[in-house]
């Protein structure tokens, strides 16, 4: 094919960096996919996030009594993310030995199973101290799923990707976070008026959790009906798989994956917030200082993860016209603002303020989720991408959101204040802010296996090799 003839196709059809052309049906079935299973994933994840702010301390942690129950319960939220790492290092591993695909049908069904298991749960006052530990079991499958269904999503997404949409293309998973949000909060919503009061502590809560075996389902088909990830397909038929990618990761890389793992972070610790339950459980507590209904306060939450899946989407538009980099730096100043506005507002008691509070806040989190996906994808060589952008993501999310419900929930009972919150949150997003300003932009690197040798190249400033 000659040059000229390679431009028309291109323009056509769409090149991705290895020289595969990605035929338009290709990409809306890539995108499809990725959608549809980090939506399922992210819905079962956050259903039980939801609960934990409503009504697991109550009904698995109440000997512990009325606030320190509800500190275990945020904690559980917290466990998972610990195994995070764990569901990284095995994803990311036979992720770049033997592909994207199959791990993602596999960590797809594993949280699935484990969200449906939590709706059939006996509780505390049925079965004493054993519920608590099969919820926290649970919870730690939850965890392993979540850490190896990001990276390979990601990668999915972005390796099929042309060149120059590649933000654009790694949003879709992306906004599979907040489509979780609106769906867990959604059904959550309805079912508290379904079943409203103690109707909704004794099976509303557990409704949501059994739809997972729908949406597990669904998932699953879109998911088996996806082609493999372009820059792997090459890799394998060059024959050039790495045998130890997490070996070869630590052993050159340590120090990229402990900063962009801080990128992540700063967007995380912000985001669990509302995905983690917090917002949910302070203002809906009928011994707390706003004591909302819990519905409205669900729809709210649901509404603004509306305007969390627009943010997310114009900000991978937006990265591949002005850089990563630069769509970050604006990010992090429109989280700071929102972080600054939010405890005022919801602190008002009136609904239509905390639901201002929210979507001012995920305006922010928007710009600084929406480009990681390519981000990360441009920051890791071939070889070792998927162990990269996996164990990155997973420690991020220990250093970010895993406790951060829990640490609000201490510092307001510390100090009486929701200030001390708001500074804690602005610490974050400032860390998130300068591991941000660390990174060179990498927007357009080719990510094929033949590109390694430019791939290895530290993205650090100040760092010239990897």
């Amino acid at each position: 094919m000659d040059a000229s003839t390679q431009r028309g196709t291109a323009g056509r059809a769409g090149f991705t960096d290895t020289g595969t052309i990605a035929q338009p049906s290709d990409r809306r079935r890539v995108v499809l996919a990725t959608v549809v299973g980090t939506t399922v994933e992210w819905y079962d994840f956050f259903i039980y996030a939801s609960a934990a702010g409503l009504v697991f301390g109550q009904l698995f942690f109440q000997p512990a009594g009325p606030q320190f129950s509800q500190i275990l319960s945020f904690a559980t939220v917290g466990v998972s993310f610990l195994f995070r790492p764990l569901g990284a290092f095995l994803a990311g591993h036979f992720g770049d030995k033997y592909g994207r695909r199959r791990v993602l049908v596999v960590t797809l069904i594993l949280m699935g199973a484990a969200t449906t298991l939590v709706g059939l749960l006996p509780t505390y006052a049925v079965i004493g101290a054993t519920a608590p530990t099969l919820l926290i079991l649970l919870r730690v499958l939850q965890g392993i799923s979540a850490g190896g269904e990001w990276g390979g999503a990601v990668l999915m997404a972005v390796e099929h990707a042309p060149k120059t949409k590649r933000g654009l293309f790694g949003s879709s998973p992306q906004i599979g976070v907040p489509l979780g949000l609106l769906l867990a909060s959604g059904i959550m919503a309805l079912m508290a008026l379904i079943a409203p009061g103690d109707a909704f502590l004794a099976w509303g809560w557990r409704v949501p959790f059994l739809l997972s075996v729908v949406l597990i389902g669904i998932g699953y088909w879109a998911r088996r009906r996806l082609e493999e990830s372009p820059v792997f397909v090459e890799i394998a038929e060059r024959k050039e798989r790495t045998r130890m990618p997490i070996v070869q990761l630590f052993r050159k890389h340590v120090l990229l994956v402990i900063v962009a793992a801080l990128v992540f972070a700063g967007n995380n610790a912000v985001g669990y917030m509302t995905t983690g339950g917090y917002i949910q459980g302070y203002a809906t507590d009928p011994a707390g200082p706003i004591g909302l209904e819990r519905g409205p306060v669900l729809w709210a939450v649901a509404g603004s993860a509306v305007t969390w899946l627009i943010s997310t989407w114009v900000a991978g538009l937006f990265s591949d016209r002005i850089g990563r980099r630069t769509t970050y730096i604006v990010g992090w100043i429109m989280q700071l603002i929102g972080v600054f506005l939010l405890f005022p507002l919801v602190n008002s008691g009136n609904i239509w303020l905390l639901f201002l509070g929210l979507v001012i806040l995920t305006l922010g989190l928007g710009f600084t989720y929406g480009p990681q996906a390519a981000l990360y994808t441009e920051l890791f060589p071939a070889s070792i991408r998927f162990s990269g952008v996996s164990i990155s993501y997973a420690i991020g999310a220990i250093l970010g959101g895993a406790f951060a419900p829990t640490i609000a929930q201490a510092l307001v009972q510390a100090t009486h204040s929701t200030a001390s919150v708001t500074w804690y949150l602005a610490g974050m997003t400032a860390i998130g802010l300068v591991a941000t300003l660390l990174l060179r932009d990498r927007t357009g690197i080719p990510l094929g296996f033949e590109h390694e040798p430019e791939q290895e190249a530290s993205p650090i400033y100040g760092l010239k090799n990897a």
